[in-house]
């Protein structure tokens, strides 16, 4: 099946709109949707894909991850956190036990694809 492209443009655009949630929304991630965007994009409105590349506070993000699978130091030092405080903040809620070790693998994962990724050069 084979999208047009206003279906690719729907889905980013779509992508953008729980991107933007996830902003203030605690348990919808931003950088994954913003991703997803960019690709959809690229596939249906190279304007738009332009546009989510010149953004002055995804942009870089964005860029560096397309061109060098890379993650800036910040924002590894801030995912880092983040699965930090979100199992501890489970572990301290009392979260059944078989549940915090499952969290405790797929954080870890996380946390080692993180890792693994190198450090975004500047964009330019």
């Amino acid at each position: 099946m084979r999208f047009t492209p206003i279906a690719w443009c729907a889905l980013a655009y779509l992508c953008i709109g729980l991107g933007t949630a996830g902003i203030v929304l605690p348990l919808l991630p931003t950088t994954p949707f913003l991703l997803l965007a960019l690709w959809a994009a690229t596939k249906g409105s190279p304007r738009l894909a332009r546009w989510l590349l010149e953004h002055p506070r995804f942009g870089p993000y964005l860029y560096a991850w397309r061109e060098q699978r890379a993650i800036p130091p910040r924002a590894k030092i801030t995912a880092y956190v983040l699965l930090t405080l979100s199992f501890v903040t489970l572990w301290l809620g009392g979260a059944h036990p078989w549940l915090l070790a499952a969290l405790a693998l797929l954080f870890s994962g996380v946390a080692a694809f993180i890792a693994t990724r190198p450090d975004a050069a500047r964009a330019p």
